[in-house]
């Protein structure tokens, strides 16, 4: 009773904004959290492509507990690994059913379990990425590799709002509970009352859309006073911006490591034929 008080308390809505703000800026002090934003997206490049073309369960075996160490020393919420667990589950589900319903029977299971470990593969590997850097420390990694300044701006400036909304969000739909009646009786399986619900819920968008044009020009206004479309497209501002990021022995031995895991499963696997 107590675990799951307690993970009821973590799919509340103060939960969840708690969750996301410690994903954002809770795992500065991680090993890879201290390397530098351009060793994790080379080594992403990898680990988030590679699996798509690999079939042999041997080397996506290998991954998958490399991708399970670095999630767990990357501290990743339990929040994100409970959705990545249900998102994965769903989608073997969906596609065994489907498979079954055309004509797929066992042999189908193998084929389905491997595309799932490949999704699993990917999907830590991007937990690990992304949760090992803080908002200011990827906007600067995205600069530093060509992508567009706005663009790099924007993902930080959506870190820092997405709690903000998703409590505006909540307090939006309490508002509209209060003020609206809900179903005397709830229906057969409770259709009247998730019909209801599912209402709310899409009606409450249009006023955090409202919201979010607010903010958005307000937040553009003050940008613009401080000179931000003259600090960006300023080379010496960039130069001094991204003057903190340099490569350590940290990210030489990483990435040492991990093509020597790599190059040890491809030598282990060329001695097992694939199945």
């Amino acid at each position: 009773m107590e675990y799951v008080r307690k993970l009821m308390e973590r799919a509340s809505v103060e939960g969840v904004k708690i969750e996301l703000l410690n994903t954002a800026y809770g795992n500065g002090d991680t090993f890879l959290a201290k390397l530098d934003p351009r060793t994790l997206f080379l080594w992403y490049l990898y680990f988030g492509i590679a699996p798509w073309f690999i079939h042999h369960e041997i080397l996506l075996l290998g991954m998958f507990l490399l991708m399970t160490l670095t999630t767990i020393l990357s501290r990743v919420s339990p929040l994100i690994i409970a959705i990545l667990c249900l998102g994965l589950l769903s989608q073997a589900g969906y596609l065994f059913i489907v498979s079954w319903l055309f004509g797929g029977g066992g042999e189908s299971v193998l084929p389905l379990l491997k595309l799932t470990m490949k999704l699993s593969v990917i999907s830590m590997a991007s937990i690990t990425v992304f949760c090992s850097m803080d908002p200011e420390k990827l906007s600067d990694g995205l600069l530093s590799i060509g992508v567009p300044k706005q663009v790099s701006f924007g993902i930080a400036y959506g870190y820092r709002m997405l709690p903000s909304l998703l409590e505006e969000y909540h307090h939006i739909f309490l508002s509209f509970r209060l003020r609206g009646k809900a179903p005397s009786r709830h229906g057969f399986l409770y259709l009247r009352s998730i019909a209801y619900f599912l209402k709310i819920a899409v009606l409450s968008f249009y006023p955090l859309i409202l919201s979010i044009a607010k903010r958005t020009r307000t937040t553009v206004e003050a940008l613009e006073a401080k000179g931000f479309s003259y600090a960006y497209q300023s080379p010496e501002v960039k130069r001094i911006k991204l003057s903190h990021m340099k490569f350590t022995y940290r990210d030489g031995l990483f990435l040492a490591v991990s093509a020597l895991y790599v190059a040890a499963l491809y030598a282990i696997a060329a001695q097992i034929p694939v199945q």
